[in-house]
């Protein structure tokens, strides 16, 4: 048996799809007043200044505190149906087909949040270990729940869910630095669809 680890945005998509999913599933007002409010910081982002990790928390905080669970989820699922299918790479989805026909487990381990990552990985048969966000009494508090799942939480949470010795291959395939813990645990690492040098080891 092999395991094959796919980081989604910007691997198996041709770009980073949850600020979309954001605009889709915020209000208008909420996301005029956040355009404003944080131009600062995405800026900041935009030049380095500011980690992908604390943006994406203020973006979540700003986003979603105070809205009904049920609101998101019946987002994430419209997003997956109607949007998702237009951001994919053909190749990335030719080789989930090829690792699928070999008999090998496919996970997605993303930064990305389980609103519609869940129901994008349930219609294409796939495990997932992502983000997800907190909530209480069906309502967002605008906290994720437990930590992101980026950088060295994504290598952290396949060693909890999955015992890498007993797989004869572990690919893994990633198109930013911050894909690096992940591809780290790989015998088989792909970076940017390229098959990259001696794994760090797992």
């Amino acid at each position: 048996m092999s395991l094959a680890l796919f980081d989604f945005d910007g691997t198996i998509t041709t770009h980073e799809t949850m600020p979309d999913f954001v605009r889709q599933s915020v209000s208008r007002r909420r996301l005029l007043l956040g355009n404003l409010v944080l131009a600062p910081l995405v800026l900041g982002y935009k030049l380095g200044l500011v980690s992908g990790v604390l943006i994406r928390r203020v973006i979540v905080r700003f986003a979603y505190s105070g809205v009904p669970l049920a609101t998101i989820e019946s987002a994430g699922q419209a997003f997956a149906r109607n949007y998702l299918p237009n951001a994919l790479r053909p190749e990335a989805m030719e080789r989930i087909a090829w690792h699928k026909a070999q008999g090998h487990k496919v996970v997605v381990v993303s930064g990305g949040l389980d609103a519609y990552l869940s129901p994008w990985c349930n219609e294409h048969g796939l495990e997932l270990i992502c983000s997800s966000l907190q909530h209480s009494q069906g309502v967002l508090t605008g906290r994720y729940l437990g930590q992101q799942c980026v950088l060295a939480e994504k290598a952290r949470r396949v060693r909890e869910g999955h015992d890498l010795s007993a797989y004869s291959t572990v690919y893994a395939y990633g198109d930013t630095p911050e894909d690096r813990d992940l591809l780290g645990i790989a015998t088989k690492p792909y970076y940017q669809w390229q098959e990259v040098g001696v794994p760090v080891g797992r």
